[in-house]
């Protein structure tokens, strides 16, 4: 008697986003949310930096110029908390519709911001809070970094779900990570792609469409990957004069979806076009895409190569509860005290 593996339907979001505008984000994602689910899907994905935006002046100017345009307040004023009202109009959403999905967004926590994707579970509740690890060359100059607790794959009612960002998905390690967590649908979230054609084919869609790929095959799972549309709306209040518009165009959206054998799985929609790849998924198929090559099993050489990964949560505050006449025991080995 055969086994009967988790059979679902995907779905992938290519859209511009409503940009720099929070609530108008929030809008947009409910709209994407219930379609996807009124379409049969089980799992949505949105692109990175989805909410509220990708920050595209930090590849057309000086951080000097992108303050002076105001981009930076707007930005910062325009991120989500998870405790807020529209954090929890995403979630009611989800809840609503008793989908999965994968939220993209400029996470604001404190005085920082940081590249994140959200997973929340169909009932509403949270999965994870991730943060990209290591933002991309100038996104330092917008963001914060994660750490090891974000490279994490999570047992759930679609089977193992994992995420990561953008070019998290090129970094061999940060893909064994994932791998040896035993990953059956990976979401990897992109912005458009749409800067610096034709003279930087890093940065364009074919090799990173290639990522997407190559992570699937590499880790025998499903690789759904969202990506984002850039806009005329988006290019007019970015470029404020001639040579900006030379390094940036509209379009650039180029969502895939993949199997474990690198096969796509849909057809792809015109690069300025806005909608939804679909795809459905068998996990059942990972199993015999495993038995050639298992990176985290068979396939592995743990004693000709091993990853050490720490996956504890860095906090540049730990907060300690003890009374204080027993501070002067906590030394460290340079003889600072901890509190």
């Amino acid at each position: 008697m055969g086994i009967e593996h988790p059979k679902y339907k995907v779905a992938a979001v290519q859209a511009a986003p409503a940009f720099l505008d929070l609530d108008g984000a929030v809008d947009k994602t409910i709209q994407y949310i219930d379609e996807a689910a009124a379409n049969g899907a089980k799992l949505v994905a949105f692109p990175e930096l989805w909410i509220p935006g990708y920050p595209w002046w930090i590849w057309l100017g000086a951080p000097a110029w992108a303050i002076q345009k105001g981009f930076v307040q707007r930005y910062f004023d325009n991120a989500l908390t998870y405790d807020s009202p529209q954090a929890e109009r995403i979630r009611d959403a989800v809840r609503r519709n008793n989908i999965m999905a994968v939220i993209g967004l400029a996470e604001r926590s404190g005085g920082t911001l940081y590249i994140a994707q959200w997973l929340i579970a169909p009932d509403g509740e949270t999965i994870a809070q991730r943060r990209k690890v290591r933002p991309t060359h100038g996104e330092r100059t917008v963001f914060g970094e994660g750490d090891g607790s974000d490279l994490a794959v999570h047992e759930t009612e679609l089977g193992r779900i994992g995420a990561l960002n953008c070019w998290e998905n090129i970094l061999s390690l940060n893909k064994f990570a994932m791998y040896s967590q035993h990953e059956q649908v990976h979401v990897a979230s992109w912005p458009s792609f749409t800067t610096y054609e034709p003279f930087a084919h890093a940065l364009g869609y074919e090799v990173n469409n290639a990522v997407s790929k190559v992570y699937a095959v590499e880790g025998s799972c499903f690789v759904v990957a969202p990506s984002a549309v850039l806009s005329q709306a988006m290019e007019d209040e970015l470029c404020d004069t001639p040579d900006k518009r030379e390094l940036i165009h509209v379009g650039g959206g180029h969502a895939v979806i993949y199997g474990p054998d690198g096969s796509p799985l849909c057809d792809k929609l015109p690069e300025d076009q806005e909608g939804i790849l679909y795809a459905d998924i068998d996990l059942g198929v990972i199993g015999v895409a495993k038995s050639a090559i298992d990176p985290g099993g068979h396939y592995s050489r743990p004693d000709v190569t091993r990853l050490l990964l720490n996956k504890r949560r860095m906090r540049p505050v730990e907060h300690m509860a003890m009374p204080l006449d027993s501070v002067d025991e906590v030394m460290t080995e340079e003889g600072s005290t901890e509190i």
